[in-house]
């Protein structure tokens, strides 16, 4: 059984599951699991570690439209270095208030790898919880930010020069878009996270909501970290298009749309919305596709989008 079929299986008994996060009255919940294994490639930072661990939590909170309000870790290792424990908390702490949240504590435990478990809560608004259940066809499908950080991050730790390392742990302490998922949270039909890449991300939302979506890939905003790790040079706006054909075009749509870990915020929302929406979130949106009938699949430019991404384990 994979993660996705476990996850079926749980969501159809719990009925709180299914979503980024639990919606228990007026509180949304969430834990995370990351391994150094899976999760920290070498070169991660401790700080960083404590950053990316809380902010992965904190992410699934923003999904929901929800304000957060803190977090907790496990942290697990094989011995406790005094000053890489130190790096953690702050991290931790840092991440936390970069939304206005408050790292409240945790528990430490040994384990045979670096591990580390986070949960992060917070309080529904006026505007309520979004799910993964309410696109419609004709809604438009928008991202925030741009994608690609986390792939062009993994190249640049490959590489093991002190620069790239250092540029690889500033792009791994991605800012969770709680402020962002506020923004939208009034207008958005669907939301969720981009954790597992866009492509995974579409095909969970097309499966809860029981439709299809048709991306143009010329749309699609690339962060310009894509175009540090390849040596490309970039159009006006400071991004790599991935759009056009040939091994690089493809490479700059892999990494965007399947490798995952950006932690942005997907969505659907009414398209007379879209430029208000634009305004109002601090990492930007950008119109991607649009919501299609179920039948139509997920498409980019009308080939199939393969149901493929980040796999945890």
């Amino acid at each position: 059984m994979n993660e996705r079929d476990a996850l079926r299986r749980l969501a159809a008994d719990l009925p709180h599951a299914g979503d980024d996060a639990a919606v228990v009255g007026d509180t949304v919940i969430t834990t995370d699991m990351l391994h150094e294994r899976t999760d920290f490639p070498p070169g991660t930072a401790r700080y960083t570690a404590g950053w990316r661990s809380v902010g992965a939590s904190l992410s699934d909170v923003a999904a929901m439209g929800a304000e957060a309000i803190a977090a907790v870790a496990v942290y697990a290792d094989d011995a406790f270095d005094p000053t890489e424990l130190d790096e953690f908390v702050a991290g931790a702490v840092d991440v936390c208030e970069s939304v206005d949240a408050e790292y409240v504590g945790g528990d430490l435990d040994t384990h045979t790898e670096f591990t580390t478990a986070t949960t992060a809560i917070g309080s529904v608004t006026d505007a309520g919880p979004v799910f993964r259940s309410g696109a419609e066809p004709g809604d438009a499908l928008c991202v925030t930010g741009r994608l690609g950080r986390s792939a062009a991050a993994l190249r640049l730790f490959d590489r093991e020069t002190d620069a790239a390392v250092e540029r690889a742990n500033e792009l791994f302490r991605f800012t969770p878009r709680v402020a962002d998922g506020r923004a939208l949270a009034a207008d958005a039909t669907a939301m969720m996270d981009s954790s597992d890449g866009l492509a995974r991300s579409l095909h969970q939302l097309a499966e809860a909501s029981d439709v299809g979506f048709s991306v143009d890939r010329d749309a699609l905003p690339v962060h310009p970290a894509v175009a540090e790790t390849s040596g490309e040079t970039t159009d006006a706006s400071g991004e790599s298009p991935v759009g056009g054909s040939g091994d690089e075009a493809t490479d700059r749509f892999e990494m965007a749309v399947h490798f995952g870990e950006d932690f942005e915020l997907v969505c659907t929302v009414p398209p007379a919305a879209v430029d208000r929406l634009r305004d109002a979130c601090p990492a930007g949106l950008t119109r991607v596709g649009t919501v299609t009938e179920p039948e139509a699949g997920v498409t980019a430019d009308g080939d199939p989008l393969p149901d493929r991404g980040y796999t945890h384990g």
